[in-house]
C-alpha cells in the first residue's frame, strides 16, 4: 500500500472538500449542496440525490491531454462508479430537497485515480452533510489491485497498472462489506483463488483508508 494522505477542507467555498493522495496520485474532491432534487425524480420527490463528476486535468499525466469540455466514455463510466459508491453511504430520504454533487478532479495521475476519488469524495460528502446536521450511514473506501507478472499486487501505480494482466477495483464499507467489485482480465484470466486473495488483501488494506478518513474528519 502506498502512503495514504487525506486533507479535509481544502476548498473554502465548497460545502465539503478533500485532497486525497495515494502515493503520487492526487485527486481534489469538492461536494456542493444544491436545492432541489433532479427533475426525473418528479416534483413530489421524497428523497434527495447524490451524484458525481470525474475529470482529469490536462497536465495530470506525463504529456498534456486536451481539456474535456464534454466527458468522454471513460470519464462517464468513472463518474457513475463514484456516484454509486457514495450513494451507498447516504439515506437519500433524509436528503430530501437537496442534490449533493461531488466533483473529483485529478491533479496528478499515477494509478488508482478512481479509487482515490471515491475515498476522498466520501470525506467531502461527509463534510457537506455536516452542514445539514446529517452524517453518512458508514464510511466508503476504494482500492485498486491487480496481477502483474503473475504476482498479486495492491494499490498499483501507473507503471504497474499499465503492465497489469488483471485489474480489480474494490469499493467497500467497514467490516468487509462489499459495495462494488470491478475485475477485468485484460491479458490473463483470474482464478477463484486469486479473486479471493485479492478480496482479502483489499479488505485488510482498506483499514488504512478508513483510518485516514477518520483522521481527516477529526474523528478517532
Amino acid at each position: 500500500m502506498r502512503p495514504v494522505r487525506l486533507e479535509a477542507g481544502v476548498n473554502p467555498y465548497a460545502e465539503g472538500s478533500a485532497l486525497c493522495c495515494f502515493g503520487a496520485t492526487q485527486v481534489l474532491c469538492t461536494a456542493s449542496l444544491e436545492k432541489g432534487a433532479p427533475a426525473w425524480l418528479g416534483p413530489e420527490a421524497a428523497q434527495g440525490w447524490v451524484t458525481a463528476e470525474y475529470a482529469m486535468l490536462p497536465r495530470s499525466t506525463h504529456t498534456r491531454t486536451g481539456r474535456e469540455h464534454r466527458a468522454g466514455g471513460r470519464a462517464q463510466e468513472i463518474s457513475r462508479l463514484i456516484g454509486r459508491a457514495l450513494r451507498a453511504a447516504v439515506d437519500l430520504k433524509v436528503l430530501a430537497g437537496y442534490t449533493l454533487r461531488v466533483d473529483c478532479d485529478v491533479l496528478v495521475a499515477d494509478g488508482g485515480t478512481r479509487t482515490a476519488a471515491i475515498s476522498g469524495g466520501w470525506v467531502a460528502l461527509a463534510l457537506a452533510l455536516r452542514g445539514l446536521g446529517l452524517q453518512p450511514a458508514w464510511p466508503v473506501a476504494a482500492l485498486s489491485l491487480g496481477k502483474v507478472q503473475d504476482r498479486l499486487m495492491l494499490d498499483l501505480c501507473y507503471s504497474e497498472d499499465s503492465a497489469a494482466q488483471v485489474d480489480l477495483n474494490l469499493v467497500l464499507a467497514p467490516g468487509g462489506r462489499l459495495i462494488e467489485v470491478q475485475a477485468t482480465g485484460e491479458r490473463d484470466f483470474l482464478s477463484p483463488r486469486e479473486m479471493q486473495a485479492m478480496l482479502e488483501t483489499g479488505m485488510a488494506a482498506a483499514e488504512q483508508v478508513f483510518a485516514a478518513q477518520r483522521a481527516a474528519l477529526g474523528e478517532k
